[in-house]
């Protein structure tokens, strides 16, 4: 067993500091993708963040924890679709019901192509797709948005605005 070192520790009392705020945005993000029984649990989807945020290892400041808090979250979430979206497609040969086949398969591919559409994104704006991270897949308010990307409040509103419309474009929506 490793002894813990002082930024193991930093990472460990913000994520502590902050894990009431985190539960609270990963029990509305994933409820945002389906009932409970499709998409990682409120605690899963904390603990999962964590696992990455922990390898994150130094933090400059509450800004860029919460701004990777949200790229965790988004990584998790598309990760866990991805998944369940193989196991649909036949690996691991377990039958399963159509119906629900119908229904997980609209949330999964959804979460999925808007994490394909946000990396196009990123390449031309990545502080629009910072903003989509923040405010669609952690959840944060226009204020915890601008706190972690360093803009103001009214950055914010034009950027999710833009974002929305060009993801809107990117998705066929």
């Amino acid at each position: 067993m490793s002894v813990p070192t002082p930024s193991d520790q930093a990472v460990d009392l913000l994520v502590a500091a902050f894990y009431a705020d985190l539960q609270r945005l990963a029990h509305r993000e994933r409820g945002r993708f389906g009932s409970p029984a499709e998409t990682l649990g409120t605690t899963a989807l904390v603990h999962e963040a964590y696992l990455k945020l922990a390898r994150q290892n130094v933090f400059e400041d509450r800004a860029h924890f919460l701004n990777t808090a949200a790229l965790a979250m988004r990584q998790a979430l598309v990760s866990h679709a991805r998944s369940r979206m193989r196991l649909k497609r036949g690996e691991g040969a377990t039958p399963v019901d159509v119906a629900a086949v119908e229904v997980l398969a609209e949330s999964d591919e959804r979460i999925v192509a808007l994490d394909d559409a946000l990396t196009a994104l990123e390449e031309s704006s990545p502080r629009l797709a910072r903003v989509v991270e923040c405010r669609y897949f952690a959840g944060y308010s226009e204020k915890e948005t601008a706190l972690a990307l360093g803009v103001t409040e009214r950055t914010i509103q034009r950027d999710w605005v833009m974002a929305k419309a060009l993801l809107y474009e990117a998705l066929g929506v």
